[in-house]
């Protein structure tokens, strides 16, 4: 999956969050400062990104420096997805 196929995923899973529409993100966007997500909105985006993108999260291994922006969270998601497609 391409990163802009990625990032066009996270507006979507965003958007199912926030209950709001979500669009022109950029890489630099900051998660919690920019968008106001909290701990529970992060859970809740990675499991909106689980069923949009074929992805599986395991929560023991989350590390919260993935979630400081939406090119860290696009580059976690990407990583995600290669390392399943490599098992």
């Amino acid at each position: 999956m391409e990163r802009a196929s990625v990032i066009s995923a996270i507006e979507q899973a965003l958007s199912e969050v926030l209950e709001r529409p979500v669009s022109g993100l950029t890489e630099e966007i900051r998660l919690f400062e920019d968008l106001h997500l909290d701990s529970t909105s992060i859970l809740e985006l990675l499991m909106a990104l689980e069923d949009a993108v074929d992805l599986s999260v395991d929560p023991e291994e989350l590390d919260m420096d993935d979630f400081q922006s939406v090119g860290s969270l696009a580059g976690y998601v990407l990583s995600q997805q290669a390392a399943t497609s490599g098992r």
